[in-house]
This record gives structure tokens, sequence and C-alpha cells, in this order.
């Protein structure tokens, strides 16, 4: 399985090397990636040792800042002779102590399923604000040419389900007693943070707001439903809803946020959000629906049940259609379809 999956992986590479960026900006450059085992984070980590190896001819260093080593050295078991990743073992709440010089921060730690927000809300907000201080403040001992605060698009709260694309000063209300609440508040946080240290320390800081994005390294029991579903569709059985099905979302194949993520730390503009996400509603039934039907040989059927775990809780955005026009300007747009990536993710767990 693990041969399979380094190989869809490194196809994703190779398409990702393809964007037009000005990869050249990291030659030789140090980056601290924080919750570097995160599914999305892990692409970026992945993306500059290939670029290392293929394009860059003055290397890039990565530092990896993890909690669990050993599921570190099982994600990136391949580069473990590489002498330009090294692992920063600590939690990101902690003060971080790191004497080399840095070029980017890549601030990436948090606890994104929503399975997590009943049963740890401490542990899902702490890393976005206690964690969001100690790299700003890592940050102000630094040269840096660039921060990236990996926000969310549930930082928009419900502001209503409708076809309209919505953009990023459009927001709806949250509640922050309600419990659900501890992972858009803090992430809005984390964002005011860094306005604050942008305009009182002057730290070059831009924000990314990913909606659902999937493929490889999302892990199966990650609790998110399209996890749920590829899951089933791995292990061959019938998909098992918690829900009328109804609700819509949109969905971006890992391969094309990662050239999106890139995109705003050598594109972006200080100081500023860009949504990335993919460009079309897709509601939970038909989700389900089209991955059965990816798979006839497999006679797979929907079934329908009431949500089990008391700990999920549902996240506070809306199945709003949001506006990626700003972060089209800079050149980017999502390419792979529903059925394309959702193959890939499947085949990546596939013996």
């Amino acid at each position: 399985m693990r041969d399979n999956f380094n190989k869809i992986i490194d196809e994703d590479l190779a398409y990702i090397m393809k964007a037009d960026l000005p990869w050249h900006e990291l030659e030789g450059k140090n980056i601290l990636i924080a919750g570097a085992n995160g599914a999305l984070p892990a692409y970026m980590v992945e993306t500059i040792l290939y670029l290392n190896k293929n394009l860059l001819k003055n290397k890039a260093k990565i530092f990896a800042l993890v909690r669990n080593i050993e599921k570190a050295q099982k994600k990136f078991g391949r580069h473990k002779d590489d002498k330009n990743l090294e692992f920063v073992i600590q939690d990101v709440c902690d003060k971080i102590n790191l004497s080399n010089d840095l070029d980017y921060i890549i601030h990436a730690a948090s606890q994104a399923s929503p399975k997590y927000y009943g049963s740890d809300p401490v542990g899902t907000l702490l890393p976005n604000v206690l964690g969001t201080y100690n790299l700003l403040e890592l940050a102000r001992e630094k040269s840096l040419k660039g921060f990236i605060f990996f926000s969310s698009g549930a930082v928009y709260g419900p502001i209503g389900d409708n076809q309209q694309a919505n953009n990023e000063k459009k927001f709806g209300i949250l509640d922050p007693f309600t419990i659900e609440s501890c992972y858009p508040e803090s992430k809005r946080m984390g964002e005011n943070m860094c306005q604050a240290w942008l305009s009182q320390y002057k730290i070059p800081i831009k924000v990314v707001r990913p909606f659902h994005t999937y493929g490889p390294g999302v892990g199966l029991n990650d609790g998110r439903v399209f996890a749920d579903f590829v899951r089933n569709i791995v292990n061959n059985e019938d998909i098992t809803m918690n829900s009328d099905g109804s609700a819509k979302r949109t969905f971006c194949y890992l391969a094309d946020a990662a050239i999106a993520f890139f995109t705003v730390l050598l594109k972006g503009n200080i100081g500023e959000a860009y949504n990335v996400s993919g460009d079309k509603l897709v509601s939970i039934s038909e989700l389900a629906g089209t991955l059965v039907n990816m798979f006839p040989e497999k006679n797979l059927k929907i079934k329908r049940n009431e949500i089990l775990d008391k700990n999920y809780l549902k996240t506070a955005a809306s199945g709003h259609l949001p506006d990626i026009s700003k972060i089209v300007g800079l050149g980017w747009k999502p390419v792979y379809s529903i059925e394309e990536g959702f193959r890939r993710m499947i085949k990546s767990f596939e013996q």
C-alpha cells in the first residue's frame, strides 16, 4: 500500500512543480513548517524536497515542527537520509527556541476535524492562539520573507446557503458560547493576531483559508464526512450517511490546494487572506452517489443512519460557495474534478 501511496504522491509532486510559480525564490531558503504531520503541510514538505531534487540548485532547508516524531518518521520515511529535512520535536504551544536563520514560517499546526471539537476543544483552539503567538514571536527574531497562517473557511460562519460566491470580506455571526465555535473563533483570533503583528512589528503575514481539502495523507479516521466515505469505498462497505445529505460543500484536491498555498507564499500580497477552494458546490448526497457510481464493480449502496458520535459537532460554516477570484487573480485555479481527485485518493489507500 505504501508503494502505491508514494506513486500517487510522486505524480502529484510532478504536477505541482509544473505550476507557473517563481520556485527559484526558495533557493537556499530556511523554511519552518509547523504541524508538518498534517496532510496539507506535509504536501508542502514533500513539494520542497521534490524541488530540491529536481529543480533547485541551492537546496532549501526544511525545519518540520511536529509533536509526534514516530508519526513523522513514518510519514517522511523515504526522506530519512535527507539532510535538508530536520525535525523540531515539540508542541507549537510551547515557546519555540530555534537558533537557525529563517526565511519563511508556515503555521499549519491545528486540529481540523469536527470530531475533536466536542472531545478536545482546548486542544483544538490553543494551537491557533497560543501557537500563533509563539510563531509570531519567533518571527520577530528572524528576517522573514513571508509568514503563512493556515486559517479555515470555517471563519465565515453561517452566512446562508446560496449559489452566490462570497468573498474574503463577508462574514456571518459566530456564537462564542457554543463549543463548536472553538475552531472557527480561534482561527479568527489567529488571523487577527497576524494582522496585529504585521501592524506593530511588520511581520510579513499572509493568510490562506482552505475549505474542504481531500487527497492522499488525509486519514481514513479523520472524522470528516468525505474521509468516512473514502474509508467505506476502500473497505468495500456500503456508504453510511449520518444526515439527509442536503448540506453542500466545495472540495479541492490536495495537489491543487498545495499549488494554491505556494501561490500565496510566493505571489500573494502581505496582509491579505485568500480562499482556497473548489469552484463547485456538491451536496453530501451527491458526493456519496458519485463515489458509489465510480466503482460499480464493488456493488455498494448508500445507507442512512442517525449520528452515533456525540463528540462530532458540526462546523459553524455554512454551505456557501466561496469566491476564489482573488487567488485566481494570482494565476491559480483548481483543475482536478471530484471524480479524478477522489479516484486518486482512494487508489492511494488500496493494496
